[in-house]
């Protein structure tokens, strides 16, 4: 099992940091990092489909896997879209379908530590080198957004 951690300190309650990170209007802020016009299709629900999509449609399908709102949310990573079309069946989706994306708030002297776990068995290389990349940059922007729209 593989496993990838990334994390950041906000300064903002882990209630604020949570509604950013599931808000219909500031998750697609955040993403923008993965890439622009990033959104999720879902009611957010544990046992719920997510639908990870850029502009044209294409990302993963996923499902929360488990919700503990502020605290912990897993997603467990499905397939892929392409073009709005869901595959779970290809061997290239088999050999990394069940990875686990996890987020972790915890509090810490009134600021947040949100720590993101990615784990799983298979995921490419080209999966894990844009992840490295990525997720620092996710962070910075889920930072600013977090820091600029307080709780109110």
């Amino acid at each position: 099992m593989e496993k990838l951690t990334f994390n950041v300190t906000i300064n903002e309650s882990r209630q604020q940091v949570w509604k950013t990170l599931w808000s219909n209007e500031t998750y697609p802020q955040w993403t923008a990092a993965f890439c622009e016009g990033s959104h999720a299709v879902t009611n957010w629900r544990e046992g719920s489909k997510v639908l990870f999509l850029d502009q044209q449609q294409n990302g993963m399908v996923s499902v929360i896997a488990k919700r503990i709102e502020p605290e912990f949310m897993s997603f467990k990573h499905l397939g892929e879209v392409k073009e709005g079309i869901e595959d779970t069946e290809s061997e290239a989706v088999k050999a990394w379908a069940g990875a686990h994306e996890n987020y972790t708030l915890k509090e810490v002297n009134g600021k947040t530590e949100l720590i993101i776990e990615l784990e799983g068995d298979g995921l490419p290389d080209e999966f894990k080198t844009f992840f490295v990349n990525t997720w620092p940059a996710a962070l910075n922007l889920l930072k600013q957004v977090a820091e600029k729209n307080p709780a109110e």
